[in-house]
């Protein structure tokens, strides 16, 4: 835990910044939130990269923030046009339902719409990023042969971010 205070960015409001707002209104208002840092996305989409480029795989990876937002997305040499929205879209499913997808493809069976919400791609290959459970970013790869060589790539950058 204590390494991944250097690739973490806390964000919170300061007692001097809501000085000026009632106490009462000062805790119910406000929350603590952690990010990743560009560097931090770098540093994970760099190590995906490398493990599938150590399996001579051309992948696209993708990083993205809580929000979905993208941090970071690199396109590996030779890979396919399609591999690039794909990974986006797989690092925003997998951070919007804090789940890896590989989990959320078999919730489909019992939901088929959820494929149907805007910028969700249900294809293995995306893996939230952390902190005490709650989930802070996503990384999404596209572009291996299969959605299980995807993900294990992408988890590849989750490891680097803890090392």
């Amino acid at each position: 835990m204590r390494a991944r205070w250097r690739l973490v960015r806390r964000w919170a409001w300061t007692k001097t910044a809501v000085a000026a707002r009632s106490a009462d209104a000062e805790d119910a208002h406000l929350r603590e939130s952690t990010h990743l840092t560009v560097d931090a996305a770098t540093r994970a989409a760099e190590a995906t990269l490398k493990a599938a480029e150590k399996e001579n795989q051309r992948i696209t990876v993708a990083v993205v923030d809580r929000n979905g937002n993208t941090i970071v997305t690199l396109r590996g040499d030779g890979a396919g046009p399609q591999s690039y929205a794909s990974a986006e879209r797989k690092a925003f499913t997998a951070v919007a339902w804090n789940a890896p997808t590989s989990e959320l493809v078999e919730r489909l069976e019992q939901a088929p719409n959820l494929e149907d919400i805007p910028g969700t791609l249900f294809l293995s290959g995306g893996v939230p990023v952390t902190d005490e459970g709650a989930p802070i970013a996503g990384i999404g790869v596209a572009g291996a042969p299969s959605g299980a060589l995807d993900e294990t790539f992408a988890r590849a950058g989750v490891d680097a971010l803890t090392r």
